[in-house]
């Protein structure tokens, strides 16, 4: 993977024009397509982030967010003209890395761009490194290679729902805010509302139904904790 091309996938030109503008001063690469299908077309093992705009001709950039997540860890920045809690919601649980609403300061989108490549790196020297795994009577939540098995079955999650779990399960009964776990899941340069956490907790547990020895407990007007009771 580059370390620095980037996609863009926007049908308005000035997005492309005023963005490119900036990401190429700061030394990065960019590949520019201009609907959905082609931003599918152009995914490829060089690129190092993509940018996808929600409204695109062809495809959405949610659809395109979900065909990227079938195959790829690639970090995905939404954008979105709405501001609605629903399309920032939708798009983190498809496994989006941050959004940013339009219209955007450029120099704002490039930071952004930088935090979330930050964030990344060391994600990926963990695969390389001691292999992290959270174990107990029927889970097991494996971060080096993004896996996670329950009642002996492979359970299929979004990146960020498989963090939180992993996050939450290698610290047993310690208690954590939902800010904390916005600032440790989604960095400390993520902008958004608690809310974001408690949809990926329904959705754990959705899939993780609570289990004898342990479960996703709520800590009211607190936040949640990965409690274990004794065997």
């Amino acid at each position: 993977m580059s370390a620095n091309k980037i996609l863009i996938a926007d049908d308005d030109k000035v997005v492309h024009e005023s963005l490119g503008i900036y990401l190429k001063s700061e030394g990065f690469e960019v590949v520019d397509v201009y609907d959905g299908k082609a931003a599918v077309a152009a995914l490829d093992s060089d690129i190092a982030l993509c940018v996808l705009d929600i409204m695109m001709p062809e495809m959405s950039g949610l659809d395109v967010c979900r065909e990227i997540r079938k195959t790829s860890r690639v970090p995905v920045i939404m954008l979105t003209a709405k501001g609605e809690t629903f399309d920032k919601v939708l798009g983190l649980e498809l496994g989006a890395d941050d959004y940013i609403l339009k219209p955007f300061d450029s120099k704002e989108l490039v930071a952004r761009v930088r935090a979330v490549l930050r964030r990344f790196q060391p994600k990926q020297a963990a695969v390389v490194s001691d292999e992290k795994c959270a174990t107990y009577p029927d889970l097991i939540v494996n971060l080096t290679n993004y896996s996670v098995t329950y009642m002996g079955k492979q359970v299929d999650m979004p990146p960020k729902e498989l963090e939180l779990l992993y996050f939450l399960a290698s610290s047993p009964n310690q208690v954590f805010t939902r800010e904390q776990l916005l600032d440790h899941i989604w960095g400390y340069e993520y902008i958004g509302d608690t809310r974001t956490v408690d949809v990926h907790i329904k959705r754990l547990r959705e899939k993780i139904k609570d289990h004898p020895n342990w479960s996703i407990s709520t800590v009211w007007g607190i936040g949640y904790k990965f409690e274990v009771k004794s065997e």
